[in-house]
Protein backbone atom coordinates (compact mmCIF):
# COMPACT_ATOMS: atom_id res chain seq x y z
CA UNK A 1 0.00 0.00 0.00
CA UNK A 2 1.44 3.79 -0.99
CA UNK A 3 -0.11 6.59 0.21
CA UNK A 4 1.31 9.30 -1.45
CA UNK A 5 0.78 7.50 -5.10
CA UNK A 6 -3.07 5.87 -4.44
CA UNK A 7 -3.77 9.91 -3.98
CA UNK A 8 -1.28 11.92 -6.37
CA UNK A 9 1.14 9.51 -8.46
CA UNK A 10 -2.03 8.08 -9.98
CA UNK A 11 -2.45 10.88 -12.25
CA UNK A 12 1.24 10.98 -13.56
CA UNK A 13 0.82 8.58 -16.31
CA UNK A 14 -2.84 10.78 -17.35
CA UNK A 15 -3.52 13.57 -18.84
CA UNK A 16 -4.32 15.34 -15.36
CA UNK A 17 -0.01 14.67 -14.65
CA UNK A 18 0.49 19.00 -14.93
CA UNK A 19 -3.10 20.34 -14.45
CA UNK A 20 -3.50 22.20 -11.13
CA UNK A 21 -3.82 20.09 -7.89
CA UNK A 22 -4.07 23.22 -5.57
CA UNK A 23 -4.07 27.26 -5.77
CA UNK A 24 -3.21 29.39 -3.02
CA UNK A 25 -2.63 32.75 -2.56
CA UNK A 26 1.87 32.63 -2.20
CA UNK A 27 2.71 30.02 -4.27
CA UNK A 28 -0.09 30.23 -6.93
CA UNK A 29 -0.82 26.91 -8.72
CA UNK A 30 0.82 23.83 -8.13
CA UNK A 31 0.32 20.97 -10.53
CA UNK A 32 0.01 16.70 -9.50
CA UNK A 33 3.59 16.65 -10.79
CA UNK A 34 5.17 19.30 -9.41
CA UNK A 35 3.44 18.19 -6.34
CA UNK A 36 4.62 15.25 -6.35
CA UNK A 37 7.90 15.71 -7.06
CA UNK A 38 7.48 18.39 -4.44
CA UNK A 39 6.46 15.66 -1.73
CA UNK A 40 9.57 13.66 -2.70
CA UNK A 41 11.93 16.31 -1.71
CA UNK A 42 10.79 16.85 1.50
CA UNK A 43 10.60 13.15 2.53
CA UNK A 44 14.49 13.61 0.76
CA UNK A 45 15.44 16.02 3.64
CA UNK A 46 13.14 14.36 6.19
CA UNK A 47 15.41 11.18 5.69
CA UNK A 48 19.22 13.51 5.61
CA UNK A 49 18.12 14.80 8.88
CA UNK A 50 17.59 11.43 10.75
CA UNK A 51 13.87 11.26 10.81
CA UNK A 52 12.93 7.41 10.85
CA UNK A 53 9.82 6.19 9.43
CA UNK A 54 6.98 5.55 11.79
CA UNK A 55 7.22 8.64 13.84
CA UNK A 56 4.39 10.95 14.42
CA UNK A 57 5.23 14.88 13.17
CA UNK A 58 3.08 17.50 14.42
CA UNK A 59 1.94 19.47 11.07
CA UNK A 60 1.50 23.30 12.70
CA UNK A 61 0.13 25.49 9.49
CA UNK A 62 -2.67 26.89 8.06
CA UNK A 63 -3.74 25.80 4.98
CA UNK A 64 -1.34 26.30 2.26
CA UNK A 65 0.61 24.33 -0.61
CA UNK A 66 3.41 23.97 1.32
CA UNK A 67 1.02 22.51 4.25
CA UNK A 68 -0.19 20.03 1.51
CA UNK A 69 3.33 18.96 0.54
CA UNK A 70 4.73 18.53 3.89
CA UNK A 71 1.95 15.70 4.80
CA UNK A 72 2.77 14.14 1.64
CA UNK A 73 5.88 14.47 2.22
CA UNK A 74 5.24 12.94 5.55
CA UNK A 75 3.12 10.23 4.27
CA UNK A 76 6.50 9.08 1.54
CA UNK A 77 9.04 8.91 4.46
CA UNK A 78 6.61 6.54 6.29
CA UNK A 79 5.66 9.04 8.71
CA UNK A 80 2.19 9.69 10.61
CA UNK A 81 0.77 13.25 10.17
CA UNK A 82 -0.34 15.07 12.99
CA UNK A 83 -2.25 18.35 11.89
CA UNK A 84 -2.92 21.17 14.42
CA UNK A 85 -4.79 24.23 14.07
CA UNK A 86 -1.77 27.25 14.18
CA UNK A 87 -5.49 29.54 16.26
CA UNK A 88 -4.81 27.14 19.17
CA UNK A 89 -2.64 28.79 22.17
CA UNK A 90 0.96 28.25 22.46
CA UNK A 91 -0.51 25.83 25.73
CA UNK A 92 -2.83 24.07 23.79
CA UNK A 93 -0.54 23.25 21.37
CA UNK A 94 2.06 22.22 24.05
CA UNK A 95 -0.66 19.79 24.91
CA UNK A 96 -1.33 18.18 21.87
CA UNK A 97 2.83 17.73 21.07
CA UNK A 98 3.22 15.83 24.80
CA UNK A 99 0.15 14.03 24.34
CA UNK A 100 1.08 13.27 20.50
CA UNK A 101 4.47 12.15 21.84
CA UNK A 102 5.41 13.78 18.52
CA UNK A 103 9.48 14.82 18.36
CA UNK A 104 9.42 16.90 15.11
CA UNK A 105 7.19 18.71 13.46
CA UNK A 106 6.40 20.85 10.07
CA UNK A 107 6.01 24.25 11.68
CA UNK A 108 4.57 27.71 9.21
CA UNK A 109 4.37 30.35 11.45
CA UNK A 110 4.73 33.94 11.89
CA UNK A 111 8.35 35.33 13.16
CA UNK A 112 7.08 36.09 16.71
CA UNK A 113 4.72 33.54 16.90
CA UNK A 114 7.85 31.11 16.17
CA UNK A 115 10.11 32.41 18.92
CA UNK A 116 7.29 31.35 21.18
CA UNK A 117 6.52 28.07 20.13
CA UNK A 118 10.46 26.95 20.11
CA UNK A 119 10.02 27.73 24.32
CA UNK A 120 6.44 25.88 24.47
CA UNK A 121 7.98 23.08 22.03
CA UNK A 122 11.30 22.52 23.21
CA UNK A 123 11.95 19.04 22.55
CA UNK A 124 11.02 19.35 19.36
CA UNK A 125 13.30 19.09 16.07
CA UNK A 126 11.42 21.85 13.42
CA UNK A 127 11.65 22.03 10.07
CA UNK A 128 10.42 25.49 9.26
CA UNK A 129 9.08 26.89 5.88
CA UNK A 130 11.41 24.49 4.16
CA UNK A 131 8.81 22.86 2.26
CA UNK A 132 8.08 26.28 0.59
CA UNK A 133 12.10 26.91 0.12
CA UNK A 134 12.15 23.10 -1.69
CA UNK A 135 9.11 24.00 -3.98
CA UNK A 136 10.89 27.83 -5.13
CA UNK A 137 14.12 25.95 -5.45
CA UNK A 138 12.41 23.31 -7.44
CA UNK A 139 11.15 26.18 -9.93
CA UNK A 140 13.98 28.40 -10.43
CA UNK A 141 15.98 25.14 -11.34
CA UNK A 142 13.47 23.19 -13.47
CA UNK A 143 14.92 20.19 -12.21
CA UNK A 144 13.62 17.88 -9.43
CA UNK A 145 15.95 15.44 -7.02
CA UNK A 146 15.83 12.20 -6.92
CA UNK A 147 13.22 11.46 -4.39
CA UNK A 148 13.69 8.48 -1.66
CA UNK A 149 11.71 4.74 -2.37
CA UNK A 150 8.69 5.46 -1.04
CA UNK A 151 7.32 3.69 2.35
CA UNK A 152 4.89 0.95 1.95
CA UNK A 153 2.33 1.15 4.70
CA UNK A 154 0.40 -1.81 5.82
CA UNK A 155 -3.77 -1.30 6.20
CA UNK A 156 -3.65 -0.86 9.91
CA UNK A 157 -0.44 0.98 10.20
CA UNK A 158 -1.59 5.02 11.85
CA UNK A 159 -0.69 7.19 8.71
CA UNK A 160 -2.71 10.23 10.39
CA UNK A 161 -3.45 11.67 14.02
CA UNK A 162 -6.18 13.85 14.22
CA UNK A 163 -7.52 15.99 17.45
CA UNK A 164 -10.98 16.87 19.06
CA UNK A 165 -11.75 19.97 19.25
CA UNK A 166 -11.63 19.49 23.22
CA UNK A 167 -15.48 21.05 23.38
CA UNK A 168 -16.16 18.78 26.61
CA UNK A 169 -12.90 18.32 27.76
CA UNK A 170 -9.69 18.25 26.94
CA UNK A 171 -8.27 17.30 23.38
CA UNK A 172 -8.39 13.79 22.49
CA UNK A 173 -5.96 12.04 19.44
CA UNK A 174 -7.71 10.00 17.36
CA UNK A 175 -5.22 7.66 15.49
CA UNK A 176 -6.47 6.72 11.72
CA UNK A 177 -5.08 3.63 9.58
CA UNK A 178 -3.67 4.13 5.78
CA UNK A 179 -7.23 1.89 5.34
CA UNK A 180 -9.20 4.14 6.32
CA UNK A 181 -7.71 7.44 4.12
CA UNK A 182 -8.03 4.93 1.56
CA UNK A 183 -11.46 4.32 1.88
CA UNK A 184 -13.12 7.55 1.97
CA UNK A 185 -12.97 8.57 -1.12
CA UNK A 186 -15.12 4.71 -1.60
CA UNK A 187 -17.74 6.75 1.43
CA UNK A 188 -18.68 10.26 0.91
CA UNK A 189 -16.78 10.70 -2.15
CA UNK A 190 -18.71 8.92 -4.10
CA UNK A 191 -21.81 10.90 -3.23
CA UNK A 192 -19.70 14.09 -3.80
CA UNK A 193 -18.63 12.74 -6.95
CA UNK A 194 -15.69 14.90 -7.67
CA UNK A 195 -14.07 14.41 -11.10
CA UNK A 196 -11.08 16.40 -12.81
CA UNK A 197 -12.53 19.52 -14.05
CA UNK A 198 -13.93 20.71 -10.57
CA UNK A 199 -12.50 23.35 -8.66
CA UNK A 200 -13.23 22.36 -4.77
CA UNK A 201 -13.34 25.25 -1.98
CA UNK A 202 -13.66 24.02 1.55
CA UNK A 203 -13.86 26.39 4.48
CA UNK A 204 -13.30 24.01 6.76
CA UNK A 205 -9.21 23.99 7.44
CA UNK A 206 -6.75 20.89 7.04
CA UNK A 207 -6.22 21.09 11.10
CA UNK A 208 -9.67 19.63 11.40
CA UNK A 209 -11.40 16.22 10.24
CA UNK A 210 -13.85 17.80 8.39
CA UNK A 211 -11.04 20.16 6.12
CA UNK A 212 -8.61 17.53 5.73
CA UNK A 213 -11.39 15.01 4.01
CA UNK A 214 -12.62 18.05 1.60
CA UNK A 215 -9.09 19.76 0.27
CA UNK A 216 -6.91 16.30 0.48
CA UNK A 217 -8.49 13.14 0.72
CA UNK A 218 -11.45 13.40 -1.69
CA UNK A 219 -10.04 16.02 -4.34
CA UNK A 220 -6.85 14.86 -4.74
CA UNK A 221 -7.90 11.25 -5.33
CA UNK A 222 -10.43 12.84 -7.50
CA UNK A 223 -7.87 14.78 -9.79
CA UNK A 224 -9.52 17.98 -8.92
CA UNK A 225 -8.35 21.23 -8.03
CA UNK A 226 -8.48 23.12 -4.70
CA UNK A 227 -8.37 26.42 -3.57
CA UNK A 228 -6.72 26.50 -0.06
CA UNK A 229 -7.85 30.20 1.98
CA UNK A 230 -5.24 30.78 4.23
CA UNK A 231 -6.28 32.91 7.43
CA UNK A 232 -9.41 33.64 8.89
CA UNK A 233 -12.34 32.97 7.10
CA UNK A 234 -15.82 35.03 7.29
CA UNK A 235 -18.68 35.51 4.99
CA UNK A 236 -16.80 38.42 3.28
CA UNK A 237 -13.64 36.38 2.65
CA UNK A 238 -15.43 33.51 1.26
CA UNK A 239 -17.88 35.71 -0.96
CA UNK A 240 -14.45 36.81 -2.30
CA UNK A 241 -12.83 33.63 -3.16
CA UNK A 242 -15.86 32.49 -4.92
CA UNK A 243 -16.00 35.37 -6.92
CA UNK A 244 -12.34 34.83 -7.85
CA UNK A 245 -11.93 31.00 -8.22
CA UNK A 246 -15.20 30.12 -9.74
CA UNK A 247 -15.42 26.73 -7.39
CA UNK A 248 -17.77 23.82 -8.74
CA UNK A 249 -17.96 22.41 -5.21
CA UNK A 250 -18.14 24.38 -2.20
CA UNK A 251 -17.77 22.64 1.37
CA UNK A 252 -18.77 24.94 4.49
CA UNK A 253 -20.62 25.35 7.91
CA UNK A 254 -24.18 26.42 8.24
CA UNK A 255 -23.30 29.43 9.49
CA UNK A 256 -21.21 30.38 7.17
CA UNK A 257 -23.84 29.75 4.12
CA UNK A 258 -26.66 31.04 6.45
CA UNK A 259 -24.52 34.59 5.45
CA UNK A 260 -24.23 33.74 2.00
CA UNK A 261 -28.08 33.39 1.58
CA UNK A 262 -27.76 37.10 2.53
CA UNK A 263 -25.41 37.88 -0.09
CA UNK A 264 -24.12 35.14 -2.49
CA UNK A 265 -24.14 36.73 -6.21
CA UNK A 266 -24.65 33.94 -8.56
CA UNK A 267 -23.29 35.85 -11.64
CA UNK A 268 -20.64 34.12 -13.07
CA UNK A 269 -21.17 31.10 -10.65
CA UNK A 270 -19.63 27.44 -11.76
CA UNK A 271 -21.80 25.84 -8.42
CA UNK A 272 -22.93 22.30 -9.16
CA UNK A 273 -23.18 21.54 -5.21
CA UNK A 274 -22.52 22.61 -1.76
CA UNK A 275 -21.70 20.72 0.81
CA UNK A 276 -22.66 21.42 5.15
CA UNK A 277 -21.20 19.69 7.99
CA UNK A 278 -20.04 20.73 11.43
CA UNK A 279 -23.32 21.41 13.40
CA UNK A 280 -27.05 21.64 12.67
CA UNK A 281 -28.50 22.86 9.23
CA UNK A 282 -32.11 24.14 9.78
CA UNK A 283 -34.52 23.22 7.26
CA UNK A 284 -35.52 26.25 6.56
CA UNK A 285 -31.73 27.46 6.42
CA UNK A 286 -31.46 24.58 3.84
CA UNK A 287 -34.61 25.62 1.41
CA UNK A 288 -32.80 29.44 1.62
CA UNK A 289 -29.49 28.74 0.76
CA UNK A 290 -30.39 26.43 -2.11
CA UNK A 291 -32.79 29.13 -3.32
CA UNK A 292 -29.90 31.76 -3.49
CA UNK A 293 -27.21 29.35 -4.37
CA UNK A 294 -28.84 27.37 -7.23
CA UNK A 295 -27.31 24.26 -6.45
CA UNK A 296 -28.39 21.30 -4.23
CA UNK A 297 -27.04 21.70 -0.75
CA UNK A 298 -25.96 18.47 0.82
CA UNK A 299 -26.26 17.97 4.73
CA UNK A 300 -23.73 15.60 6.41
CA UNK A 301 -22.52 14.40 9.28
CA UNK A 302 -18.99 12.84 10.78
CA UNK A 303 -16.87 12.50 13.84
CA UNK A 304 -13.12 12.87 14.20
CA UNK A 305 -13.62 9.36 15.38
CA UNK A 306 -14.34 8.27 11.80
CA UNK A 307 -12.08 10.46 9.98
CA UNK A 308 -14.65 11.69 7.58
CA UNK A 309 -18.47 12.08 6.60
CA UNK A 310 -20.85 8.94 7.48
CA UNK A 311 -23.87 9.91 7.04
CA UNK A 312 -25.54 12.34 4.04
CA UNK A 313 -28.42 13.50 2.13
CA UNK A 314 -28.60 12.68 -1.49
CA UNK A 315 -27.66 15.85 -3.99
CA UNK A 316 -30.62 14.60 -6.34
CA UNK A 317 -33.12 14.85 -3.05
CA UNK A 318 -31.65 16.81 -0.47
CA UNK A 319 -34.09 16.34 2.15
CA UNK A 320 -34.25 19.74 4.13
CA UNK A 321 -34.36 18.85 8.08
CA UNK A 322 -32.47 15.37 7.85
CA UNK A 323 -28.93 13.96 7.80
CA UNK A 324 -29.97 11.63 5.40
CA UNK A 325 -28.81 7.98 5.45
CA UNK A 326 -25.20 6.56 5.90
CA UNK A 327 -22.36 6.95 3.17
CA UNK A 328 -21.44 3.87 1.39
CA UNK A 329 -20.00 1.16 3.65
CA UNK A 330 -21.43 2.53 6.48
CA UNK A 331 -23.71 1.07 8.93
CA UNK A 332 -25.51 3.36 11.46
CA UNK A 333 -28.11 2.49 14.12
CA UNK A 334 -29.82 3.98 17.04
CA UNK A 335 -29.34 2.97 20.39
CA UNK A 336 -30.10 3.38 23.92
CA UNK A 337 -28.39 4.12 27.00
CA UNK A 338 -27.53 0.72 27.30
CA UNK A 339 -26.48 0.18 23.75
CA UNK A 340 -29.24 -1.82 22.48
CA UNK A 341 -30.13 -1.06 19.06
CA UNK A 342 -33.77 0.33 18.76
CA UNK A 343 -36.26 -0.45 16.32
CA UNK A 344 -39.60 0.84 16.17
CA UNK A 345 -41.64 2.75 13.58
CA UNK A 346 -39.89 6.14 14.88
CA UNK A 347 -36.70 6.08 17.51
CA UNK A 348 -34.77 8.79 18.91
CA UNK A 349 -31.50 7.90 20.88
CA UNK A 350 -27.34 7.66 20.42
CA UNK A 351 -26.13 7.30 17.28
CA UNK A 352 -23.68 4.84 16.34
CA UNK A 353 -21.46 4.28 13.42
CA UNK A 354 -19.76 1.45 12.01
CA UNK A 355 -17.48 0.87 9.14
CA UNK A 356 -14.02 1.05 7.87
CA UNK A 357 -12.96 4.23 8.67
CA UNK A 358 -14.16 4.56 12.76
CA UNK A 359 -10.83 4.75 14.72
CA UNK A 360 -9.50 1.70 17.33
CA UNK A 361 -9.72 4.51 20.14
CA UNK A 362 -8.22 7.30 21.80
CA UNK A 363 -4.49 7.62 22.12
CA UNK A 364 -3.90 6.53 26.02
CA UNK A 365 -7.20 7.14 27.34
CA UNK A 366 -8.50 3.80 27.83
CA UNK A 367 -11.64 5.18 29.97
CA UNK A 368 -12.53 7.47 26.88
CA UNK A 369 -12.15 4.31 24.35
CA UNK A 370 -14.76 2.07 26.25
CA UNK A 371 -17.09 4.91 26.29
CA UNK A 372 -17.41 5.83 22.70
CA UNK A 373 -15.79 2.86 20.94
CA UNK A 374 -17.62 0.13 21.97
CA UNK A 375 -20.36 -2.53 20.44
CA UNK A 376 -18.54 -2.55 17.25
CA UNK A 377 -17.90 0.55 16.13
CA UNK A 378 -18.14 4.06 17.44
CA UNK A 379 -20.87 6.70 19.38
CA UNK A 380 -20.74 9.99 17.82
CA UNK A 381 -22.13 11.86 20.56
CA UNK A 382 -24.96 12.80 18.85
CA UNK A 383 -28.70 12.37 19.55
CA UNK A 384 -30.97 11.57 16.40
CA UNK A 385 -34.68 10.50 15.23
CA UNK A 386 -35.36 7.65 12.77
CA UNK A 387 -38.02 6.52 10.75
CA UNK A 388 -38.39 3.06 9.75
CA UNK A 389 -36.51 2.86 6.16
CA UNK A 390 -36.32 6.72 6.44
CA UNK A 391 -33.69 9.00 6.46
CA UNK A 392 -32.22 10.07 9.87
CA UNK A 393 -33.03 12.92 11.52
CA UNK A 394 -30.16 15.19 13.78
CA UNK A 395 -32.16 15.77 17.42
CA UNK A 396 -29.17 17.27 19.15
CA UNK A 397 -25.61 16.71 21.07
CA UNK A 398 -25.96 14.25 23.78
CA UNK A 399 -23.57 16.55 26.47
CA UNK A 400 -25.53 19.66 24.65
CA UNK A 401 -29.38 18.81 26.23
CA UNK A 402 -30.83 20.99 28.81
CA UNK A 403 -31.44 19.67 31.80
CA UNK A 404 -34.05 21.99 32.63
CA UNK A 405 -36.67 20.60 36.25
CA UNK A 406 -35.77 16.67 34.85
CA UNK A 407 -36.97 17.43 31.70
CA UNK A 408 -33.87 16.58 29.09
CA UNK A 409 -34.79 19.31 26.26
CA UNK A 410 -32.75 19.92 22.85
CA UNK A 411 -31.44 23.43 22.21
CA UNK A 412 -32.15 23.21 18.87
CA UNK A 413 -36.00 22.63 19.59
CA UNK A 414 -36.14 26.01 21.00
CA UNK A 415 -33.83 27.94 18.54
CA UNK A 416 -36.02 26.30 16.02
CA UNK A 417 -39.05 27.82 17.24
CA UNK A 418 -37.03 31.40 17.66
CA UNK A 419 -35.67 31.00 14.01
CA UNK A 420 -39.16 31.20 12.52
CA UNK A 421 -40.10 34.66 14.31
CA UNK A 422 -40.06 37.88 12.00
CA UNK A 423 -36.94 40.40 12.80
CA UNK A 424 -34.42 37.47 14.35
CA UNK A 425 -31.30 36.96 12.34
CA UNK A 426 -29.68 33.94 14.67
CA UNK A 427 -29.95 32.73 17.47
CA UNK A 428 -28.75 29.81 20.03
CA UNK A 429 -29.61 28.66 23.52
CA UNK A 430 -27.44 27.38 25.83
CA UNK A 431 -27.58 25.61 29.59
CA UNK A 432 -26.25 28.28 32.69
CA UNK A 433 -26.21 27.71 36.45
CA UNK A 434 -28.49 29.91 38.50
CA UNK A 435 -28.03 31.11 41.70
CA UNK A 436 -29.13 27.74 43.35
CA UNK A 437 -26.80 25.57 40.69
CA UNK A 438 -29.80 24.19 38.87
CA UNK A 439 -29.32 24.26 35.03
CA UNK A 440 -31.40 27.16 32.98
CA UNK A 441 -32.10 27.69 29.79
CA UNK A 442 -30.60 31.34 28.09
CA UNK A 443 -31.73 32.82 24.96
CA UNK A 444 -29.21 34.66 23.16
CA UNK A 445 -30.63 36.42 19.59
CA UNK A 446 -29.09 38.31 17.27
CA UNK A 447 -31.65 40.90 15.79
CA UNK A 448 -32.21 41.72 11.85
CA UNK A 449 -30.33 45.24 11.18
CA UNK A 450 -32.95 47.25 10.08
CA UNK A 451 -35.60 46.13 12.86
CA UNK A 452 -36.52 47.73 16.56
CA UNK A 453 -34.87 45.60 19.70
CA UNK A 454 -37.82 45.34 21.74
CA UNK A 455 -40.65 44.85 19.28
CA UNK A 456 -38.50 41.68 18.07
CA UNK A 457 -37.95 40.55 22.08
CA UNK A 458 -41.66 40.80 22.92
CA UNK A 459 -42.54 38.54 19.68
CA UNK A 460 -39.77 36.15 20.67
CA UNK A 461 -41.36 35.77 23.92
CA UNK A 462 -45.06 35.31 22.35
CA UNK A 463 -43.61 33.15 20.01
CA UNK A 464 -41.93 31.02 22.88
CA UNK A 465 -45.28 30.95 24.90
CA UNK A 466 -47.43 29.92 21.77
CA UNK A 467 -44.81 27.07 20.79
CA UNK A 468 -43.32 25.53 23.66
CA UNK A 469 -44.12 23.62 26.86
CA UNK A 470 -43.27 26.09 30.35
CA UNK A 471 -40.89 24.04 31.19
CA UNK A 472 -39.05 24.22 28.07
CA UNK A 473 -38.78 28.30 27.38
CA UNK A 474 -35.80 29.57 28.36
CA UNK A 475 -35.45 31.51 31.57
CA UNK A 476 -33.75 34.59 29.73
CA UNK A 477 -33.69 36.81 26.27
CA UNK A 478 -30.13 38.34 25.90
CA UNK A 479 -29.66 40.07 22.28
CA UNK A 480 -26.27 39.94 20.80
CA UNK A 481 -24.61 41.80 18.03
CA UNK A 482 -23.21 38.58 17.02
CA UNK A 483 -22.63 34.98 18.01
CA UNK A 484 -19.37 33.91 19.03
CA UNK A 485 -17.96 31.48 16.34
CA UNK A 486 -14.72 29.17 16.46
CA UNK A 487 -11.63 29.02 13.57
CA UNK A 488 -14.05 26.85 11.05
CA UNK A 489 -17.43 29.06 11.48
CA UNK A 490 -19.09 27.20 14.17
CA UNK A 491 -20.99 28.12 16.84
CA UNK A 492 -19.22 28.56 19.95
CA UNK A 493 -21.28 27.90 22.74
CA UNK A 494 -18.38 27.38 25.37
CA UNK A 495 -18.38 31.16 24.82
CA UNK A 496 -22.00 31.84 25.00
CA UNK A 497 -21.96 29.73 28.44
CA UNK A 498 -19.26 32.16 29.72
CA UNK A 499 -21.38 35.26 28.78
CA UNK A 500 -24.72 34.15 29.93
CA UNK A 501 -22.59 33.02 33.26
CA UNK A 502 -22.17 36.96 34.02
Amino acid sequence: MNLVEFFVGRHLDSPRKDAPAYIDSELGEIGYTELYRAAGAFADLLSGNGVAPGSRAMVLADDSVATVVAVLGLWWHGCAAVPVNPALSDKEIGFIAADSGVKFGYVDVSGTRLSRLAAALPDIGQFRNHVRELILRQRRSGEAATPPPQQQWLPDQEALVQYTSGSTGVPKGVAHRASALQWVPSGFGRIAALAPGDIVLSTAKLSFAYGFGNSLLLPLHAGATTVLLNGGVDAQFVAAALRRHRPTVLFSVPRLYAALAESFDDRGSRLRLAVSAGEALPADLSERVMRRLGVPLVNSLGTTEALYILLATNPAEPGPGTIGRPVPGVRATVRDQDGRILDGDEVQGRLHVAGPSVAAGYLDRPEATRETFADGGAYTGDIVRRTRGGPIYYVGRADDFLNLGGYKVAPAEIEGVVRAVVGVRDCAVVGVADDHGLQQAVLFVVVEGDRESSAVRRAVIACLRAELASLKRPSRIELVDALPTTWTGKLARNQLRAIGAH
